[in-house]
């Protein structure tokens, strides 16, 4: 789909030396992944959203907000070429917010207060019906904002997916406590829906692989949370609320199989207080790396000792966790700083 863009945009966001500068920072972080980077050196990422200042725009006109967000970065492109951090140019899909796979599942979801919410669905814990993909207005709007993306002809920016979530996240946002007691007192009932919710993800990231180069694809908010091509990301923010082996058992596997879409398997973003699932996400061999902010990244010493020496951790530094104290926890092994953090040895 061919979509109004300025010829000076289109000019700067086909620009080879910042495409070479972002190809660059993407090798070295492929390399910090696959254990070749050098080992005391602090990868920094610090990336730019394209913006449009109406919110109504993905709602209502999905093509003219692709072509504003990229207008706009074409204006702040030349911050790609920092030489010190990893300032990818970035498109994010934030249909409906967090509760894009409610939407999906027919859940009424609505933007109150600065935000967006969803009623909690009417069905019993083991009726949870498949649903129609192609009869969503998330989907339809994804897919015609993709498809822009896809048809603009510009090769720098990456495409960050709406936020698919995963499948405790969903269960959670569309059942409330009763999921969780299912789980514990009608586990088939649980385990039931949570495979039909997990197959339902698996489907719209397939669908999204399917419509996007491998290089500009990336999962949400690729701005603090790229990675290199083909890897996937999943959320684990309502695992703090059940127990290592409950997750073990009933999530951990759908978890896996969900990151596993992607040929390197993928991240998991955490912000509570999850150091409980340190050993399981430690066996969980789809899981390359965890993003921790807020009460997550206070703890980090016990992510960066427990996990595998193949898991990457990338670290939003707060009051409790400082940069500074950040590297001389990790002496810069395996950590991404989020934020305009100098990249470099310590």
């Amino acid at each position: 789909m061919d979509i109004k863009l300025s010829a000076a945009a289109r000019r700067v966001l086909n620009d080879s030396a910042l495409i070479s500068i972002r190809d660059g920072w993407l090798s070295r972080l492929r390399r910090l992944f696959c254990g070749e980077d050098d080992a005391k050196t602090v990868f920094a990422v610090s990336g730019i959203t394209g913006y449009s200042g109406d919110f109504s725009l993905p709602y209502s006109e999905p093509e003219r907000w692709v072509s504003e967000c990229l207008e706009n970065l074409a204006e702040n492109a030349k911050q790609a070429g920092d030489p010190d951090v990893f300032t990818p140019l970035c498109i994010q899909n934030g249909v409906f917010g967090v509760h894009y796979a409610d939407s999906i599942f027919g859940c009424n979801v609505f933007f109150e207060y600065g935000q967006w919410y969803s009623e909690f669905l009417d069905c019993e814990v083991g009726e949870l019906p498949k649903p129609d993909i192609e009869k969503s207005e998330a989907w339809q709007l994804t897919r015609r904002m993709t498809e822009a993306f896809a048809g603009a002809g510009v090769k720098l920016p990456v495409y960050g997916l709406p936020t698919i979530a995963s499948v405790l996240n969903v269960a959670v946002n569309m059942y409330g406590e009763r999921i969780l007691r299912a789980m514990l007192c009608e586990p088939a009932a649980a385990a039931r829906d949570l495979k039909t919710i997990n197959d339902t993800l698996i489907e719209l990231h397939r669908r999204l692989i399917a419509m996007l180069p491998a290089d500009q694809l990336q999962p949400v908010l690729p701005d603090g949370r790229i990675q290199p091509p083909g890897f996937g990301q999943i959320c684990g923010c309502t695992t703090q609320l059940i127990s290592p082996a409950c997750y073990g058992e009933m999530i951990a596997p759908l978890d896996s199989g969900l990151l596993g879409v992607y040929p390197n398997g993928g991240m998991m973003h955490l912000c509570g207080a999850h150091e409980h699932h340190i050993p399981v996400f430690r066996g969980m061999d789809n899981l390359r790396a965890v993003q921790l902010n807020d009460r997550a990244s206070e703890g980090l010493a016990q992510y960066h000792a427990g996990l595998r020496p193949d898991q990457i951790i990338y670290l939003c530094p707060c009051e409790g966790m400082p940069a500074e104290k950040a590297a001389d926890i990790t002496k810069g092994e395996r950590l991404v700083l989020v934020g305009r953090h100098r990249a470099g040895k310590k």
